[in-house]
């Protein structure tokens, strides 16, 4: 199962680039890599990769609700995560095996991560970086061994090789900022509890919060290979929420969302203000909004709907590594060449992209967590499916990295998602789309179409033995009517459905298109992700009733009512 969520986004920043004799880290871990690897050479199973992944990560958070501050953190932590193979490129301990029962019990749990000091005394560094080398081998090694004993898969699964070769790159990022020159924890705490200040005003409210969450990161990969990679992330994320409890007593949340690569980017506190009070106002509407009853029919799925929808119904199941795994079910392994989609539409992965239409990209990032330069991927063209996104675990007909590889600090490396761009050559206008809804409303005999405003996430499942199905958490939701009665708000409604079957029913985009800007979890961990698309006009969507949310009523009367 897969989420696409709100939390910590990161974003690639501060491009000069400057000597290796500048960062001790990278040199101390560098020394030992050599030093590990020339003494691993002399065994009888000596690895032949070994790389090192650590993120120095240095975050804050505050939140406030209804006015007051509720809560602050501030931490720095570096992560090690270590990965050792033995046996050869095409054949080595990462494996597939037909079954877990296959893998040693004390190998299944992996190696996972470790915390290095924050200073750069190297003999610290080098006693816990040796440590970890010394685990990672022992654990290749049992892997290994336990392979050769294992029944072996089908001969088109021996031919893909188990780790693609890719050239060595080097690329050292400058200093990065400093913290206390990126957050002043004093002025953002009057801002934050500026902005969920006029929440208290409404005795409806439940919740009423304001959160900013920054951060700044120097990641480091550097490879038996030759990689030496270090480059610098840094994030803001302004998060306002608020529910209200509607007459029959459910709690309806909504939330906006502001996202940039440092707080001076984030908006003033007027457009924040404004933002809360359209807040406030749609979730009085939606107080009183009737409950949606289950539908199938036509729809428009405004484009950040249709962003998050491309996500999670499209993006997870071109995503290699999963390809390999007949675990999984595997909806376009073998439809490369074919059409998936309307012939007008492309999709496009592109990590280059920092920006788009002035606003931060956080999909975005120079080289992948396995040292791989990130790079623009067709992946579907004109509506032919062409590509899959690629990992260094490659796949039949991709022996090669497309750069994705990606995990959070800490995970191990699988390939993800970065920036999703859907294009299309014939775009309508978004009357239009409203124009084709009603007529396709009249075929079907519904009274009416849904609009799908705006989303907070969603989430898919993608292995065989579960349904392959998605659902998507619309936010603000209106009925379209046929005979021209205005648009009506209405509360309750998840999108869910099949792949393909949705797919099929893809009719129209809009020119318009939009970013949702998300955080996306799935195996190797939570990683930045953006969705840029259009508005789309569906000829038949299926939606069902979200779980009623209920807190008691209360007993006394809200403080901030009594005046």
């Amino acid at each position: 199962m897969t989420r696409i969520v709100f939390f910590l986004i990161i974003s690639c920043s501060f491009t000069l680039s400057v000597s290796a004799q500048e960062d001790s880290l990278l040199n101390i871990v560098d020394r030992e890599l050599k030093r590990e690897m020339k003494a691993l050479a002399a065994l009888p199973q000596a690895p032949y990769y070994l790389s090192y992944r650590i993120n120095d990560v240095t975050a804050a958070s505050l939140t406030s609700s209804f006015g007051s501050l509720t809560g602050q953190y501030e931490d720095r932590v570096r992560l090690l995560v270590t990965d050792l193979r033995v046996g050869d490129y095409q054949y080595d301990n990462t494996h597939p095996m037909e079954s877990s029962e296959d893998i040693p019990y004390d190998e299944m749990m992996g190696g996972g991560a470790v915390e290095l000091p924050l200073d750069n005394k190297e003999e610290a560094i080098q006693l816990i970086v040796w440590q970890q080398t010394q685990g990672a081998y022992r654990s290749a090694q049992s892997l290994f061994k336990a392979l050769k004993n294992a029944p072996l898969r089908d001969n088109a699964e021996k031919a893909v090789a188990d780790f693609s070769k890719e050239a060595p790159s080097v690329y050292i990022d400058g200093p990065l900022v400093s913290f206390a020159d990126f957050y002043s924890a004093s002025a953002w705490k009057e801002r934050i509890k500026k902005y969920s200040a006029p929440f208290i005003t409404n005795a409806a409210l439940v919740e009423g919060e304001a959160s900013v969450e920054l951060g700044i990161e120097r990641k480091y990969f550097i490879s038996s290979e030759g990689s030496r990679i270090v480059q610098n992330r840094t994030y803001a994320h302004l998060t306002i929420r608020a529910a209200i409890r509607a007459e029959d007593g459910d709690i309806v949340p909504l939330h906006t969302s502001f996202y940039a690569t440092h707080p001076h980017q984030l908006p003033g506190d007027e457009e924040v203000l404004k933002a809360v009070t359209g807040m406030i106002s749609t979730l009085e509407k939606l107080k009183t909004a009737p409950v949606a009853e289950p539908y199938t029919g036509p729809a428009v799925l405004h484009a950040r709907t249709a962003g998050v929808f491309f996500h999670e119904i499209f993006g997870h199941r071109v995503e290699g590594h999963r390809l390999k795994f007949n675990t999984d079910g595997q909806t376009f392994k073998e439809k490369i060449n074919e059409a998936v989609l309307p012939a007008s539409i492309n999709i496009v992965f592109d990590p280059t992209r920092q920006e788009f239409k002035g606003k931060a990209l956080n999909g975005a990032y120079l080289y992948d967590d396995e040292g791989v330069k990130a790079r623009p991927v067709t992946v579907v063209e004109k509506g032919v499916l062409k590509s899959f996104l690629m990992s260094r675990s490659p796949i039949e007909r991709f022996p090669n990295s497309n750069g994705h590889g990606r995990a959070q600090a800490g995970a191990e490396v699988v390939t993800r998602q970065s920036n999703l761009f859907i294009e299309n050559t014939k775009p309508q206008k978004m009357e239009d789309l409203r124009k084709m809804l009603i007529s396709e409303c009249k075929k079907q005999k519904k009274a009416y179409g849904y609009l799908f405003m705006d989303v907070v996430g969603g989430f898919t499942t993608t292995d065989r033995y579960m349904p392959n199905a998605f659902n998507i958490f619309p936010t603000e939701v209106y009925r379209i009517y046929v005979d021209g009665r205005p648009d009506e708000l209405v509360r309750g409604v998840d999108l869910i459905g099949t792949p393909l079957s949705m797919f099929a029913e893809i009719k129209a985009t809009d020119d318009q298109a939009e970013t949702f800007t998300g955080f996306c979890g799935a195996e190797s961990g939570s990683v930045p992700v953006s969705a840029t698309s259009p508005s789309l006009f569906v000829k038949r969507i299926e939606t069902q009733k979200k779980p009623v949310t209920q807190v008691d009523k209360p007993l006394l009367v809200k403080p901030s009512a009594i005046h």
